[in-house]
């Protein structure tokens, strides 16, 4: 198991933690949850001020180059983990590829809208409140990494093989967020404003780098020089067909 994965785990299990304490704040101290009321953000310290810290720098490391300590899926989209083949690039191919996935990505942000006008429509009618929809979004924190280290259903969607070359690695935060956009503070309007920022500067530098996000362009993205190993299920299939040939 590569050292990723085994940090991956490590933070999933972070992750469960934090959803099981919510949900005993949720029944046992409610207080806590006054936070996401318009600005007790800079009036009251809760536990979820902690959680508004790791989730801002999260995101932080989203949008500047890091070498070698995040995940490459995530950081792809910078000229330090760019290594460009040394044969010609064909551009029309190149084109090809980045319009079928921004039309499977685009796809999966079509069924994610839907389900966050299911879940607003539950809010607004009261069937749930705004505790219910901060739950949530902590239990789409928990599901982005069960979709790294498990299974993800966008895969689906999308083909791509694996983690490392998939279209919308950093559409996590926005996705994640985005139940709170029903809940006007200060607290939960600065997490999908970041995570926002986040998701524009990846499209952008899709739209500007295309070549940092194709394995046939970017060398880096190939199995044979993954570092990360995240997604174990598809490099097993790997080492077995390398095995039998």
């Amino acid at each position: 198991m590569s050292k990723q994965r085994k940090f991956a785990f490590i933070r999933l299990i972070f992750r469960i933690l934090i959803l099981i304490i919510s949900i005993l704040l949720l029944i046992f101290r409610k207080d806590q949850f006054n936070i996401l009321n318009g600005w007790n953000f800079f009036k009251d310290f809760s536990v979820f001020t902690i959680l508004w810290i790791i989730w801002i720098i999260d995101m932080i490391l989203q949008i500047i180059p890091i070498k070698n300590k995040l995940p490459l899926g995530s950081q792809k989209l910078f000229a330090n983990r760019f290594r460009r083949v040394k044969e010609y690039i064909n551009k029309d191919k190149l084109k090809n590829y980045i319009l079928a996935t921004t039309k499977s990505a685009y796809k999966v942000l079509l069924l994610w809208l839907s389900l966050i006008i299911i879940i607003g429509i539950l809010f607004f009618t009261k069937i749930i409140d705004k505790n219910i929809l901060f739950l949530i979004t902590i239990i789409f924190y928990v599901c982005d990494l069960i979709c790294v280290l498990i299974w993800c259903p966008f895969r689906l969607i999308m083909k791509n093989k694996c983690c490392t070359t998939c279209r919308i690695y950093n559409w996590d935060h926005l996705m994640m967020f985005s139940p709170l956009i029903f809940i006007n503070s200060f607290y939960t309007i600065s997490l999908f404003v970041f995570s926002l920022l986040a998701f524009l500067i990846w499209e952008l530098c899709i739209l500007i780098f295309p070549e940092r996000f194709w394995e046939m362009t970017n060398i880096s993205l190939k199995c044979s020089e993954c570092t990360d190993k995240l997604c174990i299920q598809y490099c097993q299939k790997i080492r077995n067909k390398n095995k039998a040939i």
